[in-house]
């Protein structure tokens, strides 16, 4: 396994990253508005790929539909499971237009582009197709930030081999923009104060 830790300052790529979180909120928030619930809400999570994140199959539209970031050559792809695709390109743009570019690419898969649109655990929240700000997409933090995530991601599936108890998969909470796996002991948790 060969991992890579890419530099990431923080101060340069800030705008960006608060930029890809609305992102992925909004890819987040259809995923889990079409998708059955799991528990500790491990329906709705995103994860890592080849080429950046995915929601996997979404129950929508044909048969099903997919999303990707793609953050090595900075696009949103969707695809449905009729052989339909669509995207767009990841650039500079509001919130509000990657709302209404999102809806209409699920849309012409022939999917149903109607989920909560308003953002999550983020302050002064907007409302996704009112935030109107013109926000960076800085292309090659991205990319850093992805290599990061499959860097992370290698190290967590690892960490999680061998555990006989219960273990989540290794997935992207849109709403904290937070990698994560869980591994639980099955004792029971103490009681709150």
């Amino acid at each position: 396994m060969s991992l890579e830790w890419p530099d990431i300052p923080y101060e340069p790529w800030r705008d960006t990253c608060s930029a890809l979180h609305l992102y992925t909120q909004i890819v987040g928030k259809y995923r889990l508005a079409r998708t059955p619930w799991i528990n500790h809400s491990w329906h709705a999570t995103l994860y890592v790929n080849a080429r950046g994140l995915t929601t996997s199959l979404v129950p929508d539209g044909p048969g099903g539909v997919e999303v990707c970031f793609d953050l090595i050559d900075h696009r949103l792809i969707g695809s449905a499971t009729d052989g339909r695709t669509a995207q767009f390109p990841l650039a500079p743009m509001s919130v509000a237009q990657f709302h209404r570019r999102f809806r209409d690419l699920i849309g012409s898969i022939g999917g149903t582009a109607k989920f909560d649109g308003r953002p999550n655990e983020v302050p002064n929240p907007i409302p996704f197709e009112e935030d109107r700000a013109e926000r960076p997409y800085a292309a090659d933090a991205v990319t850093r930030f992805f290599h990061a995530l499959v860097a992370t991601d290698q190290v967590f599936k690892r960490f999680r081999t061998g555990y006989l108890g219960k273990v989540s998969p290794v997935h992207l909470f849109w709403g904290s923009f937070d990698l994560a796996v869980t591994r639980f002991s099955g004792r029971s948790a103490p009681r709150h104060p």
